[in-house]
């Protein structure tokens, strides 16, 4: 600590002066940042750059030598000068249709002519963007915003929104558990409690599962928890809900699904892995017999008849009319690794949110429950200005304010069980990718484009990105649908689009003009 303040502090003591912070919290920010969210910026939006080549030390990535065993696989092994479907990004979403496809080949009696060669390229080391970055929540929303997506879309469309984030978080703690990775990627399925500080909030949020639970949604799990109940329980002194919840390290399980994926490729299909080659260009070319994409790198280039993009953040760099407001907004994003004052006896285990989303936490697991544990906490980027860190594409450095408020945020709610003057173990950031409706684009680029004379080139181009700060819950069901729409085409089969797939998401309901 430091000693001026820590002499001030006894100061205060002795004087019998409160030294309790002021409460951090920036709260009615969530519709301004909305409105800034749709508004053009003043001058003309560019195209995301490259990611960092020193990006801030992730928790998830760099905390232990071991925690990243596939950081740099293939980058010093060439390049094929051929393959079937290259997928640009190894994050959850890149993995994710690369385990999809190959799951989908071992599983269906399909015609295919021969297994499909599958690459993922990736710019950085593995896995180091946004899932490499994140907070470790694997938490489906609930039940919030039901009635804003009712009166914007209709019931159905609505009721959708939660049951696509429902099968992506049980699918993978259901593949977690039946391959018997649970302590291997920290799984920790205690719940997720979201605090309403405000009246304002508790009324949406009632008004919101009211509404929902009238639609007939799957609200199985959900608690209240008056701030009697709350305080009494945790310290909190506010209400809340609980809701059906998870918490991972993002990195070990998307190394795993990889993992597995090429454990099982076997006669189906070959796949393979290059970091640090990041994509510098995607150039269509046509023969006389077929159309190609060639796929530039800074180690070489390979010749695709299919193209991932799962680059979330970065999709414009490639896909330069995504910049702006109407495509995908790169948004930095804040996360710190802190540690308690007290022991888990008196933290618990649940994972929470508050401040209108703005803030999420939750503790590490223990060895023993004396132990202090180590609280990964994010958020905080609504004290930066009337920008909320929206077109920020660099991870390379923190936001000193934001720190601040991640400092002094679980010192003000939870009296007593954090030092509002101790520095946190490890503070990094990471690019998210925002869209305006706050939905993803999943489906052919092709479909994004209306009467562009180059819409054809993007035909069997395909992305899922835009998960606007919300990936975990989203990004793996999304990549099945890519790895779906990739397989019939392939085997010249209709594609039929899942019951749980929200219709708004798809790339030809999301043209860009």
């Amino acid at each position: 600590m430091r000693d001026w303040m820590r002499t001030f502090l006894v100061f205060c003591v002795l004087l019998g002066w409160s030294i309790m912070p002021v409460n951090p919290q920036i709260l009615g920010k969530l519709e301004h940042s909305q409105k800034v969210l749709e508004t053009p910026p003043s001058e003309l939006p560019t195209p995301a750059k490259l990611p960092s080549r020193n990006p801030t030390r992730s928790f998830w990535i760099d905390s232990s030598p071991d925690a990243n065993p596939l950081a740099r696989q293939g980058s010093q092994d060439p390049l094929p000068s051929k393959a079937d479907v290259c997928i640009i990004g190894a994050g959850i979403t890149g993995v994710g249709v690369a385990y999809h496809l190959i799951e989908l080949l071992n599983n269906a009696s399909l015609s295919v002519k021969h297994p499909p060669s599958i690459v993922i390229l990736e710019a950085r080391d593995f896995c180091s963007g946004a899932t490499g970055r994140n907070g470790g929540h694997l938490t489906p929303a609930a039940f919030l915003e039901f009635a804003q997506r009712q009166a914007l879309f209709d019931t159905v469309e609505a009721i959708k929104s939660y049951k696509l984030e429902q099968h992506t978080a049980s699918l993978l703690v259901k593949i977690i558990e039946e391959n018997g990775w649970a302590s291997d990627v920290d799984l920790v399925e205690g719940g997720h409690i979201n605090l309403l500080f405000t009246e304002k909030e508790a009324e949406n949020a009632h008004k919101d599962f009211d509404t929902a639970r009238q639609a007939q949604l799957n609200l199985d799990g959900v608690e209240w928890l008056s701030r009697e109940e709350l305080e009494e329980e945790y310290g909190a002194p506010y209400s809340g809900f609980r809701e059906p919840g998870n918490n991972v390290w993002p990195l070990k399980l998307v190394t795993k699904l990889y993992q597995h994926a090429q454990a099982h490729a076997g006669q189906y299909a070959s796949l393979s892995l290059h970091t640090r080659t990041p994509v510098t260009a995607v150039t269509h070319e046509t023969t006389d017999n077929s159309s190609t994409y060639t796929v530039v790198t800074n180690r070489g280039s390979i010749s695709c008849s299919r193209v991932v993009h799962a680059t979330n953040a970065y999709a414009s760099y490639l896909l330069p009319f995504l910049a702006g407001p109407d495509g995908i907004i790169p948004t930095r994003g804040q996360v710190m690794a802190t540690r308690a004052s007290v022991g888990m006896d008196q933290i618990k285990i649940p994972s929470w949110s508050g401040n209108e989303g703005f803030a999420y936490w939750f503790p590490r697991p223990v060895k023993h429950d004396t132990e202090k544990p180590l609280i990964i906490i994010g958020g905080g980027r609504e004290s930066v200005g009337p920008r909320y860190e929206l077109y920020v594409d660099d991870d390379s450095e923190t936001h000193p304010l934001v720190g601040k408020v991640l400092r002094e945020f679980l010192p003000s709610i939870f009296e007593g069980k954090y030092d509002p003057l101790s520095e946190p173990e490890m503070e990094w950031t990471g690019i998210m990718g925002y869209t305006k409706t706050g939905d993803p684009f999943v489906g052919s680029v092709a479909d994004l484009l209306v009467a562009d004379p180059e819409r054809e080139l993007y035909k069997k181009q395909y992305i899922a990105a835009g998960y606007t700060g919300h990936g975990m819950p989203r990004a793996f069901g999304c990549a099945e649908v890519l790895a779906q729409m990739i397989l019939a085409e392939i085997s010249n089969q209709e594609w039929k689009k899942p019951d749980w797939l929200p219709q708004r998401y798809l790339t030809w309901n999301r043209r860009v003009e």
